[in-house]
């Protein structure tokens, strides 16, 4: 029987292109759960402590808001964002 590796996305997120890269097209998904994981994945890339010291949150509201099922506030996830050293931006999407 072969036995595989549990997939972890942070074990990819190696820069901050990527990282952007990656939340962008979680952002894309209509269901705000991806979002959410894809930013819990960056942030443990990065450090779960170094990004909950950074944003100015415990380390277990950092896991709580980011779990799944979670609706965290605005305002958290910009501060997450803004630790991880990110920034949002939006775009007009083309008329088709």
């Amino acid at each position: 029987m072969t036995k595989f590796a549990r997939f972890d996305a942070a074990d990819y997120l190696d820069s901050e292109e990527v990282m952007a890269e990656y939340l962008q097209a979680c952002l894309d998904d209509s269901n705000p759960n991806v979002f959410l994981s894809a930013l819990a994945d960056v942030a443990k890339a990065k450090g779960m402590a170094e990004i909950a010291r950074a944003s100015g949150l415990g380390r277990e509201s950092l896991y709580k808001a980011l779990a799944p099922g979670a609706h965290p506030r605005h305002e958290t996830i910009l501060k997450v964002i803004h630790a991880l050293g990110l920034k949002m931006t939006l775009v007009p999407t083309t008329a088709n």
